[in-house]
Parts: structure tokens; C-alpha cells; sequence
């Protein structure tokens, strides 16, 4: 009885498990669960340098991420600038990855209404140009030798926020939201050529690759990936916010992988398929 109940459990249709699957992640997109996350440093030295910051300080947020990219970068990004906004500080942005140009817009926008911030007195979004090591190195000299105009075609002497500020010198620090290697470049120019404190926010995949210029320095601090975002969130009591969503989610849909697989390997040895081995 016992082992015909195992070979009805290990010949199960696989879009049962697949199901089981989508139910459990999905359900916690939904209702929050608010499983625990640590805090580590190297998130932490970003908000604190944040919220070190006086009132009316400079600080660039590069959004360079697109679709594919965007369910690990765009909730950081997201979080970065509400902490910003919420401490009366002026973001100037980019993005430098062309599918992503339009996200940023978008995220600017939503982001500034909520905290009630104008175009060109509060921020500013420069937009796209190509060959992005040159234009790294034109910001040093001069954010109008690569970006005369903002992307809205406004010219940037017109922008209030933009009065006296000409290059790198006037930024208090940059925090670099980036699913590409072009995060090098701006370790190489932005913090190693010009100084400027610097700080990335990366895929998962591409942390464990920047931990070195953390050690070394020339990273004040590293978000990575979505459990990095999901930290960012709790430390700007937005603990609700999609990032922290999405970790209940993986976490969730892992302990059911988990299970499956214990359920699995006694499936096989109880039907007496692992004497085979």
C-alpha cells in the first residue's frame, strides 16, 4: 500500500509541481508576509552616507538598466530616490543603456510627484549619449561639453538646479544603479580619475565582482541584487515595497523546492528504484 502510494507520488504529472510553484510565488506578490532580512554593511554605508548629507546636496543616481535587468535594479533605483527626495536632496540622473532611457523617465517622474519635487529645481535627468567612457570623462570637465542640453532639450543654464554646477566638484557622491560592465567605467573615471565617492547598486550575479573595489575603497558601499534592494527598502521603512515582496516570494517558492526534492529522493528509494544504483 505504502509503496504504490510512492510511485503515484513519484509519477506525478510535473505541471502539478509547476503549478504549486506559480501559486506560492504568486500569492506573496500579493499579501505581504514580511519575512526577516539582514542588514549588511555595505548597504548600510549607502544610506548612511545618504543620510549624512545636508539638505540641498547634489547627488547623481545613474540608472543604467533595462528590461532585463529591471525586476533585480529598478526597485534599488526606486529606493535610492525616494531617500533622496524624502531627505531634500537633488538628484541628477542619466542612463546610459538605451532600452533603459525611458524607464528612468518614468520612474523619475512617478517618484518626484510623490513627494510633491519640480523638474529642474529639484532634479534633473541629463538622458542617453553614446560612447560612454568619453562622456564619463567630458562630466569631469564640464556636464555641458557631453550633455549642452537636458532630455527634454532644455538647456542646462536655463535648469535652476543646474546653476554652478559644472562638473563632478559639485556632486556630493554618485550612486550608480547598473546591470552592465559599464559600472568599470565608472570606477575607473568618475571615482578613480575625479575622486567623486562612489557607490554601485548591481545584479546579484555581478556583486561578488565589486566586492574587491569595496575593500579596496573605491566603493563607499554596494547594493546588490534584489535582497540588497529589499534591504534598502526596510532601512527607508518601506518595508512593503516590491523588493521586499519579491524576497518573501523566492523565499517561499525555494522552501517548496526544497520540500519537493526530500518528497522526491524518498519516492525513489521507497519504490525501490535507488537499489538499481
Amino acid at each position: 500500500m505504502a509503496q504504490s502510494f510512492w510511485y503515484k507520488v513519484i509519477n506525478v504529472d510535473r505541471r502539478w509541481i509547476y503549478l504549486v510553484i506559480g501559486i506560492v510565488t504568486f500569492v506573496p506578490m500579493l499579501h505581504y508576509i514580511g519575512m526577516p532580512v539582514q542588514i549588511t554593511p555595505e548597504v548600510k554605508s549607502v544610506y548612511d552616507r545618504i543620510e549624512s548629507l545636508p539638505s540641498g546636496s547634489i547627488v547623481m543616481v545613474p540608472l543604467e538598466f533595462d528590461p532585463a535587468t529591471a525586476a533585480e535594479l529598478q526597485p534599488m533605483g526606486r529606493a535610492i530616490l525616494r531617500h533622496c527626495f524624502s531627505r531634500n536632496l537633488k538628484v541628477m540622473t542619466t542612463a546610459f543603456m538605451i532600452d533603459g532611457v525611458v524607464m528612468a523617465e518614468q520612474d523619475l517622474r512617478m517618484i518626484s510627484a510623490e513627494y510633491g519635487k519640480k523638474y529642474g529645481v529639484d532634479y534633473v535627468y541629463l538622458g542617453y549619449k553614446p560612447y560612454m567612457q568619453m562622456v564619463l570623462l567630458n562630466m569631469g570637465e564640464n556636464f555641458r561639453k557631453p550633455f549642452p542640453k537636458d532630455y527634454y532639450g532644455t538647456k542646462l543654464d536655463e535648469l535652476p538646479m543646474m546653476k554652478g554646477v559644472n562638473n563632478y566638484s559639485n556632486v556630493a557622491c554618485i550612486i550608480n544603479i547598473n546591470g552592465t560592465s559599464g559600472a568599470d567605467y565608472w570606477i575607473s573615471y568618475a571615482a578613480g580619475r575625479y575622486n567623486v565617492p562612489l557607490a554601485l547598486g548591481v545584479t546579484a550575479v555581478m556583486a561578488t565582482d565589486y566586492y574587491t573595489f569595496l575593500q579596496s575603497k573605491q566603493l563607499f558601499g554596494l547594493i546588490g541584487g534584489l535582497k540588497g534592494a529589499a534591504e534598502y527598502e526596510k532601512l527607508i521603512g518601506r518595508n512593503k515595497d516590491i523588493a521586499n515582496r519579491s524576497m518573501d516570494a523566492v523565499s517561499v517558492a525555494h522552501v517548496f523546492i526544497i520540500l519537493f526534492i526530500i518528497i522526491g529522493n524518498i519516492a525513489f528509494f521507497a519504490t525501490g528504484r535507488g537499489k538499481r544504483l
